[in-house]
């Protein structure tokens, strides 16, 4: 620990290594200086009490600047609870933070306290300390296999003593000052976190990153070791292999996409039930505009990769704001399915909704509609380009510009995230209930065992699971995981193809699919129920 280090303030020797750990600890024990000198750092106490005063500034430094320690330098300020503004600083891996008055222009990087932090004290006056760590020099923060480097190896800490702050509405804002970076760089707003992994890792929760030409800006939502991660872009080989195999496989899912609503087309012609049947043509309905909106997102692929690099400006951001409108159908599609699926296992429909299939293509086609308008009313889209390691654009796109990096995170990343855990609950559930009826005997028959994996394959396509593999396309595992998602994402549509062929094709007088035969056992339940 830190006791190997005595007079902190006075040693110009370097410390040993600080330990990994309890990192708001070491921080603490750090700047709180020892011995004689102790009162500099300590609260302001009111005589025969043992809480602190107010101090006489809203702002007082609590303690000088910590530069005695190799590596690490460190600010400590008695704040009061009835600060009107944000608090503000600056820093640079050669110099500790400063707190200025304004966001003044220059090379240092800057931070934004907002006041919401200190209005909810329950006391009156709270010890914030910003730090400014060398984690080479200190030898902190080292995560496994990390493929990122660390902006300038420098850490920045913001601790309140005694308090945990997360969820802020008006999250902490800091900016990492630095040179253009190069192409082959991608940067990210990263804060420790000690539960990542078995040593600890970098992680990205609850915070956004807007990188700009000499500056990149974080926003968070919690106060904790945050850094700038410089992540390397792909080799050229790579590049080009996953970009091939993602064409190829765009290719082949637009075939099997139309061989998918061919197939929909011959059954409500050639068989009876499945014009009929209610049930039938509205599952049906369902899965033929999933199918239909991966169809017009590979198509806008395609053309998009084929045109992008020759498209002038207008042209591009159309054909940008369609690739984005596809996409999010897709999505909706995916929510929307499994909102069909609860609604047929969980809350089985005992009554007829009016226009069901017609109010469901309002909101699949139309939400995106929306969403796409209000991002090119403020100019989202444009020229994208994927640049390799040597310098060389690989990838060419018309899609959102990274001057509106926040529509990205918003509308692809924010809003999947929602549909794929939506749909991950409702697929336990309807699993959960699926075993439940074949346990208690309520459903008679043998399904074959083919029949049920291929179902659940199915679900897991029709729920969009594919898409969550683009989360993981971070760390030691990111090639593997461009490689599977731009081959299964692609491919959904020979996926549902296959399933809807083996499942709904009505050679044998079972019908459909053991999970559409539920679906009746549950509706005559319901039926006896009333």
């Amino acid at each position: 620990m830190l006791r190997h280090c005595t007079e902190l303030y006075r040693s110009t020797q370097p410390c040993l290594p600080l330990p990994e750990g309890t990192l708001a600890q070491v921080v603490a024990q750090v700047v709180t200086p020892q011995g004689p000198g102790a009162a500099r750092g300590s609260a302001l106490l009111c005589p025969g009490a043992s809480r602190p005063c107010l101090p006489p500034r809203l702002v007082q430094r609590a303690g000088p600047t910590l530069n005695g320690t190799d590596g690490l330098r460190a600010l400590h300020l008695n704040v009061s609870r009835d600060l009107a503004h944000d608090l503000l600083f600056s820093f640079s891996p050669d110099q500790g933070p400063m707190t200025i008055s304004s966001v003044e222009e220059g090379t240092a990087g800057k931070i934004r306290l907002p006041r919401e932090i200190f209005q909810s004290l329950s006391s009156q006056a709270a010890r914030v300390v910003v730090t400014v760590l060398d984690i080479q020099q200190l030898g902190m923060f080292k995560e496994d296999n990390q493929v990122g480097q660390v902006l300038d190896d420098t850490v920045v800490g913001i601790v309140v003593e005694d308090m945990d702050i997360s969820g802020l509405q008006d999250p902490v804002r800091l900016t990492f000052a630095h040179r253009q970076l190069l192409r082959n760089v991608t940067p990210l707003c990263v804060f420790w976190d000690p539960n990542q992994g078995q040593a600890g890792g970098w992680n990205t929760t609850g915070c956004v990153t807007v990188p700009g030409d000499k500056q990149t800006d974080c926003s968070c939502n919690h106060l904790t070791f945050f850094t700038l991660l410089l992540n390397p872009a792909l080799n050229r080989f790579t590049a080009q292999t996953v970009v091939a195999v993602a064409s190829t496989s765009c290719g082949v899912a637009v075939a099997f996409s139309i061989f998918t609503i061919a197939f929909y087309i011959f059954l409500r012609c050639n068989y009876q039930q499945f014009r009929s049947e209610e049930s039938l043509r509205t599952n049906l309905g369902l899965h033929m505009n999933l199918v239909s909106s991966l169809l017009l997102l590979n198509l806008a692929f395609l053309l998009n990769s084929g045109v992008s690099s020759r498209a002038l400006p207008g042209l591009c951001s159309a054909l940008g704001g369609l690739t984005h409108y596809c996409l999010l159908c897709c999505f909706t599609w995916t929510a929307l399915e499994g909102c069909h699926l609860y609604l047929l296992f969980v809350k089985v429909l005992g009554t007829y909704i009016h226009h069901y299939l017609a109010k469901l293509c309002l909101v699949g086609w139309g939400f995106p509609a929306l969403v796409v308008a209000v991002a090119g009313a403020i100019g989202s889209y444009g020229a994208y380009n994927i640049w390799t390691m040597d310098h060389q654009t690989v990838v060419h796109l018309c899609w959102i510009n990274s001057k509106h990096v926040l529509v990205h995170y918003i509308t692809i990343c924010g809003y999947f995230g929602l549909v794929f855990l939506f749909n991950t609950v409702i697929f336990g559930v309807v699993a959960w209930k699926n075993c439940h009826l074949w346990s208690t005997g309520m459903v008679q028959g043998h399904c074959k065992a083919w029949r049920v994996a291929l179902a659940v394959v199915g679900l897991f396509c029709l729920l969009g699971v594919t898409w969550a593999l683009t989360f993981l396309s971070y760390g030691s595992s990111s090639v593997l995981m461009l490689y599977l998602s731009a081959i299964l994402n692609s491919l959904q549509g020979l996926f549902i193809f296959i399933w809807l062929v083996v499942l709904y094709y009505p050679k044998m007088e079972e019908t459909t699919s053991s999970l559409s035969h539920i679906t009746k056992n549950d509706r005559t339940m319901a039926v006896s129920q009333g």
